[in-house]
């Protein structure tokens, strides 16, 4: 029997072993895709206790707890965190088979040193308080953490109006060589379906932008605004949030009747909502094209489903959900449009139905042009997928369809500081898949080609492929 969360977790074979401890697990972490508060990187913060770093704002570990029949007062409501950390630990040994499970204990390994102590009840109170002492460090500040889990990028996510000053300030502190750089998230800019918020945003953007916005144009010409201060800051990608890919057809004028319609506040039809924003995504995306930068599609959420919890606590706080759209014409279509202009910029495609792999992968090879390896990226196992089977899923789908050696790898997607062991979860998965094709023959024992290809994988991909050196400038 392997002792469990061994040093060599996940990993069946000698060959597995071999690459991961030699090729994988000293690589850096460049995470282009994250949540993480740029203002606690920037002020250096020390949290003052696990549940302020590690339970606040995870709705994956809140959906564990109320599953667990844990009353709300103790995961979102006013109990102390010492009382809400006891709940989770009394939750712990009930996520038996669920990733939760490995990240948690992964998570108290590293950077805690916890190895010997599985946390339950019965444990609760002494990992908190070794915790907590250990948080008061320099190396377990947001700061400590980045540098002690090798990460050099992080890409936060960031909506058009942020004043990226807390971005500014990281980027001016010589003390501080890792790279935190924002990524451009315009999604508010196509929320037609609420005129009251949508308003609001673009009145924000206007102010912002010395604009009154009252036609379909300045609302461009203020998001190129932005688009060009983002990319002054650092910006080289953009990200989309959405349910679907949006790809009607329409004309200049059908869009800006559209617009002027919502301006005045009033509902659009639900045609008049998807054709804005297929518009939109297209003129977002020639922008990104334009100044070089990459495109990212977070495609298949169900948000908000619990109406009564979301009047209560509000978005992001576990009420979410795998949507079963249909996507493959519709996206087809949007990438199609963009590629006949000559438009199209690097991209990469991430699903939450785990049923639409496949196709994304098969999707991303239409429009691969030899430009720059791998530029149409099928994305990382991501939210409901981000665990053993749905990474080995995407993994087997791209090995299948496309390229596996011009993946750019695993990100975090994550609001915690706590989440980068993530990456060592994907690379121990990623390298027991090798081994295994090594040991069964399907695979050379060519330990160094297969190896710089877990390198490539793991770091030096994404370092090329969205061209953001994380040593220079």
């Amino acid at each position: 029997m392997k002792p469990f969360l061994s040093e060599d977790f996940l990993l069946i074979t000698e060959s597995a072993k071999l690459l991961y401890h030699e090729f994988a697990a000293s690589m850096p972490i460049f995470d282009y895709h994250c949540h993480l508060p740029v203002e606690e990187i920037a002020s250096n913060k020390n949290f003052a206790n696990l549940t302020q770093i590690w339970l606040n704002g995870d709705h994956y570990k809140w959906r564990a707890m109320r599953a667990n029949g844990v009353d709300e007062h103790y995961i979102t409501g006013n109990a102390s965190d010492r009382e809400k950390f006891q709940s989770w630990a009394a939750t712990v040994p009930k996520t038996i088979r669920n990733p939760l499970y490995h990240w948690t204990h992964l998570e108290l390994k590293k950077p805690f040193g916890i190895t010997d102590t599985l946390l339950n009840a019965s444990s609760a109170n002494t990992i908190y308080d070794q915790c907590a002492d250990l948080l008061q460090l320099d190396e377990f500040s947001t700061r400590g953490i980045l540098e002690q889990m090798n990460v050099r990028v992080v890409c936060t996510t960031d909506d058009p109006l942020d004043s990226l000053e807390f971005h500014r300030q990281i980027a001016e502190d010589s003390r501080f060589t890792i790279k935190v750089l924002p990524a451009y998230r315009p999604d508010k800019a196509m929320a037609v379906e609420d005129p009251d918020a949508f308003n609001q945003w673009v009145d924000g953007l206007g102010d912002l932008t010395g604009s009154d916005i009252s036609d379909f144009d300045q609302l461009l010409e203020s998001l190129s605004k932005r688009h060009s201060f983002f990319h002054e800051m650092g910006c080289r990608l953009s990200d989309h949030g959405i349910e679907q890919p949006y790809s009607e057809d329409f004309t200049a004028e059908e869009i800006a009747s559209i617009f002027s319609k919502a301006r005045t506040g009033k509902d659009l039809s639900d045609n008049e909502i998807i054709t804005f924003k297929s518009a939109m995504l297209i003129e977002l995306a020639i922008m990104d094209h334009d100044r070089g930068w990459t495109q990212q599609f977070h495609f298949g959420a169900i948000r908000n489903i619990n109406s009564m919890a979301y009047q209560k606590l509000g978005p992001d706080t576990g009420y979410d959900s795998i949507g079963d759209f249909t996507m493959a014409a519709s996206l087809g279509r949007f990438l199609d449009k963009l590629e006949y202009r000559k438009k199209l910029a690097r991209t990469i495609l991430y699903n939450l139905n785990p049923r639409d792999n496949e196709m994304i992968a098969a999707m991303i090879s239409n429009f691969q042009d030899g430009s720059i390896p791998g530029k149409m990226q099928f994305g990382s196992g991501w939210w409901f997928n981000d665990q053993k089977d749905g990474m080995i899923r995407q993994i087997n789908a791209l090995s299948n369809i496309g390229l596996l050696s011009q993946f750019v790898g695993m990100l975090t997607d994550s609001r915690s500081f706590l989440s980068y062991p993530r990456h060592e979860y994907f690379r121990r998965i990623l390298c027991n898949l090798f081994g295994n094709d090594i040991e069964n023959g399907e695979l050379p024992a060519e330990y160094e080609l297969i190896g710089e290809t877990i390198k490539d994988i793991c770091f030096r991909n994404a370092v090329t492929y969205f061209n953001i050196d994380p040593e220079g400038n």
